[in-house]
């Protein structure tokens, strides 16, 4: 093993000097593996073969060759009759150090096997495999002797034209791919291999922004101030719908650029990105490299290379993009830093937002948190000096904040079937005749949340979980919101055989759009949830046709809130705002204000003022009342007060042990194993077991144990070692999830 030391160029800093370790011929080397397991493998290198540490490789496990990553040296200890020789290294750039020390940090802080943190940052099998080389046609001799329409038509096309990929000329010209190939085959046309296009520009940072206003101007000051340092810090831009926030951060990445750094936004829904975009190109001319569930295999590919290489200088994406491999990485900016979607709650459990902090702060960069209701962590790590703040508290432009009212709905007598209030329903009246836009809001996917028949009452309820099935009336279906079944909605009841019986109980987006255009018959719909939008072109698409006035009424779920400017929509109107209380949920109350203060945001952002309708039967309640009175810091005065009094985050810490198996006894027996040997002490608690709310998911039967502790108490060290002290069947799952954020 021989060992160098070279500059860390990723760190940004020229006086910063890292150890780096190369490995050569016999050498022993540890190799991560992107499975779920513990620790690395030891491996010999083999000769002819040099490598390094963060290098990709091909090794051997059992009967297959797998992917990894080179860790460090290996355990001399272990006898070298038992090593199995390196197979081979990629051609691609290594992780770098601070890539691989955020994965080590954020496996022990999850609790979670490090190989199954390092397959998020190798998710992209793609980039390990060879690619087919893309072939383009040009002319480059005499036309054939047999002439036909379609081959004139070829010709035509690539006369005078540059080369063109075969499917753009059988699109382009109307023909058939043997009608293409059978010029190459002749002397005709000339097959061209062509070379991997990126398809990143470098951001002109030197293009003028948009005209920034004094406190945006005094913002941005603020902020390259503080990125200048090249030092971790973290700043909250906290600033009211419609204030410029986004503008000002955009500054701060031209100043990351200026730097030779890579940046990183982060944005909690696919929804936001297109509008996003849009922005981004106005500000610097290109779009930046983007990445979320939508993008297809071959641009996830070259996505992923163009990040590694450097060649993607900004990436805006979903939370999975935390763990792309940046070589440069200067600052990260959390767009909607306060939104529950940076939760992960699948596989390897992380809240983005916190594990964005923890990436600035391993790598000693700079971190902005974005948001005009911030989460209560941030709000106190605001107060005791964590993090610096910069408040806009203005809208930009002319655009005042818009009226909110209370419709209280105890004493308003609605027909049945109906969800409209008088109050509401003449607002909209008025809106419409003024030629504005109004949007309401309900946070209810689908026609009806249960449907049963009224002759036997059997209710819809899914087999995989203990949930009802949502009518989805437009597509003729029954869905399961949370495992996905779908169902054909059937002519008679499954029990009693009834034709004709069923009841929708309960309003969704889609019947809320039938009594409105019995209301209002001259309205143009549009509905708008995840389910009804595929991807963002559809998006930037309805953004589009609203912008042109050519949607009246907007109905939609969260989708709607946050992140749009629409300058016509003068009017919000909430359903059931008292939706989100329910269910005993510690952040129940936050995340309501959060979400209705967000749809308020979207009326009167331009020159006509705005005005919200909040439909509840709780117009008393804390969170109603300090949206009328527009008094956040009441609310979150209250919220602490009462967090702080129970000793629960960000004042305490908790900890969730979720048990699971399709076998109910014996997942049933785990949890009880557990709760007996759950740890004691001093400001130590322990709830459960108990059947979760959601006691079957997927055919899986759910057990839950919640650990509470003081905020100084080491949480994983707890459960590390009560987990050690119970076995667990191959047939169980224990999931741990630190920092909970879903009851369910």
């Amino acid at each position: 093993m021989g060992t160098t030391r070279t500059r860390n160029e990723a760190s940004g800093n020229a006086e910063t000097v890292r150890e780096f370790r190369a490995f050569h011929e016999g050498d022993r080397i540890s190799v991560l593996l992107p499975l779920p397991i513990g620790g690395a493998y030891d491996y010999v290198v083999p000769p002819g073969l040099n490598l390094g540490e963060g290098d990709f490789i091909t090794v051997p496990l059992g009967s297959r060759e797998v992917n990894g990553v080179v860790w460090g040296p290996g355990d001399w200890d272990v006898d070298a009759r038992k090593l199995r020789h390196v197979t081979g290294r990629h051609d691609l750039p290594s992780l770098s150090a601070d890539a691989r020390a955020f994965i080590e940090w954020v496996a022990a802080y999850t609790l979670t096997p490090m190989g199954a943190v390092l397959r998020m940052a190798m998710s992209v099998r793609s980039v390990f495999k060879p690619t087919a080389p893309r072939v383009a046609y040009r002319l480059s001799g005499p036309p054939p002797d047999r002439m036909t329409k379609a081959r004139q038509r070829v010709i035509a096309l690539l006369k005078d034209g540059p080369p063109r990929t075969l499917a753009d000329i059988c699109e382009a010209a109307a023909v058939g791919a043997s009608v293409v190939r059978s010029l190459a085959d002749g002397t005709t046309l000339r097959r061209l291999i062509l070379q991997e296009d990126a398809g990143f520009k470098t951001p002109d940072i030197a293009r003028a922004g948009v005209q920034l206003t004094g406190s945006q101007a005094d913002a941005v000051a603020t902020l390259n101030e503080r990125l200048a340092t090249d030092e971790f810090n973290v700043t909250v831009i906290d600033g009211v719908p419609g204030s410029g926030k986004t503008e000002v951060y955009l500054e701060g990445i031209a100043s990351t650029l200026r730097r030779g750094r890579q940046a990183l936004v982060l944005l909690p829904e696919i929804a936001l990105t297109a509008r996003w975009l849009e922005r981004f190109e106005a500000r610097f001319g290109v779009q930046p490299a983007h990445w979320h569930s939508e993008l297809t295999q071959s641009k996830r590919r070259r996505t992923w290379r163009a990040v590694a290489s450097g060649a993607a200088r900004v990436v805006v994406g979903a939370r999975s993009a935390l763990f792309l491999p940046f070589p440069e990485l200067g600052f990260i900016v959390v767009d909607e830093e306060h939104d529950p979607s940076y939760k992960q709650e699948d596989g390897t459990i992380y809240n983005a937002r916190d594990m964005a902090v923890a990436r600035g702060h391993l790598s000693n960069f700079p971190v902005a948190l974005v948001s005009a209701t911030s989460s209560l962590e941030t709000v106190v790590n605001m107060g005791n000096g964590r993090y610096g703040c910069i408040l806009l508290s203005e809208r930009h432009g002319t655009a005042g904040p818009p009226r909110v009212e209370a419709v209280d709905m105890r004493g308003v007598d609605l027909p049945a079937g109906s969800w409209l209030s008088p109050a509401l329903a003449g607002a909209i009246r008025e809106t419409l005749a003024a030629e504005e836009q109004v949007m309401l809001f309900l946070n209810r996917r689908g026609y009806a949340p249960l449907t049963l028949c009224r002759n036997c009452g059997f209710r819809f309820k899914c087999p995989n979980c203990s949930a009802w099935l949502v009518e989805h009336r437009r597509v003729g279906s029954l869905m399961c919101h949370h495992c996905g079944l779908s169902l054909c909605f059937p002519e008679s009841c499954p029990e009693c055989g009834a034709a004709n019986r069923f009841a929708a109980c309960g309003p969704g987006i889609e019947r809320l759009a039938d009594e409105v255009q019995t209301h209002f018959p001259d309205a143009r719909l549009e509905i708008v949830a995840s389910d009804t939008l595929a991807g963002p072109r559809a998006i930037q698409e309805l953004i589009a046709r609203i912008e042109d006035r050519e949607v009246d009424i907007l109905i939609g779920t969260q989708v709607l809130a946050k992140g749009h400017h629409f300058p016509m929509l003068t009017l919000a109107g909430v359903i059931d705002a008292d939706l989100g209380l329910d269910g005993g949920d510690l952040r129940a109350a936050e995340r309501t204000y959060q979400l209705l203060y967000q749809v308020a945001g979207r009326a009167g952002r331009a020159e006509r003022p705005g005005r919200v309708l909040l439909q509840t039967y709780l117009p008393d309640h804390p969170v109603m009342a300090a949206l009328v009175a527009g008094d956040r810091q009441a609310f979150l005065d209250r919220e602490k007060e009462a967090r702080q009094r129970a000793g629960m985050p960000p004042f305490g810490r908790l900890a969730s042990l979720i048990v699971s198996g399709r076998d109910e006894r014996a997942a049933s027996d785990v949890a009880h194993r557990l709760g007996s040997e759950a740890p004691q002490g001093e400001d130590i608690s322990v709830l459960g077991p108990a059947p979760a709310p959601l006691s079957v998911l997927r055919g899986m039967y759910r057990f839950r144990l919640l650990l509470k502790v003081a905020r100084n108490i080491p949480v994983q060290k707890l459960v590390r070692g009560w987990l050690g002290k119970v076995s667990c069947p191959s047939n169980v799952r224990i999931q741990v999830d630190i920092d909970p954020y879903s009851f369910l």
